[in-house]
C-alpha cells in the first residue's frame, strides 16, 4: 500500500520518520504531528523530499500553560511533600517550620513567549506576579500591556531577577542546553526553575549540583533526557526536585483537539491549499 499513503499523522513520535521510510512512500505529501515539538523530526531531510509538515501548537497550547502552572504551585507550597507527610504511617501533625513559598506577588520569568508562554502570563497575571520574558522577538506593545510583562533582551536580567524561571522554548540546536551551569548560577538562591519544553534544554548535570549544593532553592520538570530518567539518576532522589512523565497537553479534550488539527492541516496539503500550522526547515 506505499504508493497509496499521502499523509502520515504522528502519535507521540510514531512512526520514526527516516530516509527509509519516506523513500518507501513516493506520494507522500505531508507528515502532520500530535503536538507542538518537532524536535524528533528532521526537517530537511522531510523537505528534501517535497513533503509538507505541520504541528499542533493551538490544540496543546492551553493545557501545556495550565500544566506549567500546576508545577509552579506544587514546588512552591511542596505539594508532593505534604501529601507523603499527611499520608505517612506515623503523621500527628504537620511541623510548624514547613514552609513554601508565596506565590502572589512574586517575579515570574518565561523564557519564551510564544503562544503557551503568553498563556502562561496571563494565568501568573491573576496571581498578581510580576512577568518577566525573554524571547528572540519582543511582543507588540499592547500584548505586553495585557499581561503586564516586561521584556528582557538579555536572558540574563531575567535570570538574576525571577522567583520562579518557567522554560517554553523549542528544542533546536540554539536552545540545546539553554539553561547551564552559569545561568542557574544567575538565578537567586530562593529560586524555583519549571521546565515545560524538552529535557535537553536544561543541562540535566549541572541542575542536579545545583540543587544538591543550594544554587538554587527547586525545580519542577515535566520533561527529562532521556524520558523516562533511568531508576538510579540523582533527579530521582532528591527532595527538592517534582518530576512528571511529560504530562503536557495530557488531557481529554487537548487530545481530540490535536486530532483535529493534524487532521485541518492533512485535508489542506492534500488539497493544495495553505496549511494553518505548516513548519517549515529553519
Amino acid at each position: 500500500v506505499s504508493k497509496k499513503i499521502q499523509a502520515i499523522y504522528l502519535w507521540w513520535h510514531k512512526p520514526v520518520i527516516d530516509q527509509e521510510l519516506l523513500q518507501s512512500l513516493p506520494n507522500l505529501k505531508v507528515i502532520a504531528n500530535s503536538g507542538a515539538g518537532m524536535d524528533h523530526l528532521d526537517l530537511e531531510l522531510v523537505a528534501s523530499f517535497g513533503v509538507k509538515m505541520a504541528n499542533a501548537p493551538h490544540a496543546v497550547s492551553s493545557s501545556t500553560a495550565d500544566t506549567g502552572m500546576a508545577l509552579l504551585l506544587a514546588s512552591a507550597r511542596r505539594l508532593v511533600e505534604g501529601y507523603h507527610i499527611a499520608i505517612s504511617s506515623d503523621m500527628e501533625y504537620c511541623e510548624a517550620d514547613f514552609l513554601g513559598v508565596e506565590v502572589t506577588g512574586a517575579t515570574l520569568g518565561i523564557i519564551g513567549m510564544g503562544s503557551i508562554g503568553y498563556k502562561i502570563a496571563l494565568r501568573a497575571k491573576a496571581f498578581a506576579m510580576n512577568i518577566l520574558y525573554h524571547n528572540r522577538t519582543q511582543r507588540k506593545e499592547q500584548e505586553e500591556q495585557a499581561v503586564s510583562a516586561t521584556y528582557c533582551k538579555k536572558i540574563d536580567n531575567l535570570l538574576q531577577q525571577a522567583d520562579f524561571v518557567m522554560v517554553v522554548v523549542s528544542l533546536t540546536p540554539q536552545t540545546h542546553k539553554l539553561i547551564g551551569k552559569r545561568e542557574l548560577e544567575l538565578m537567586k538562591p530562593t529560586a524555583t526553575l519549571i521546565n515545560i519544553s524538552r529535557g535537553a534544554v536544561v543541562d540535566q548535570e549541572a541542575l542536579v549540583t545545583a540543587l544538591q549544593t543550594g544554587v538554587i532553592r527547586a525545580a519542577a520538570l515535566d520533561v527529562t533526557y532521556p524520558e523516562p530518567l533511568p531508576r538510579d539518576h540523582a533527579l530521582l532522589k532528591l527532595k527538592n526536585v517534582i518530576i512528571t512523565p511529560h504530562l503536557g497537553s495530557k488531557t481529554d479534550k487537548a487530545t481530540y483537539m490535536i486530532t483535529e488539527e493534524a487532521v485541518e492541516n492533512i485535508l489542506a496539503a492534500l488539497k493544495g491549499l495553505p496549511m494553518p500550522s505548516e513548519v517549515l526547515p529553519s
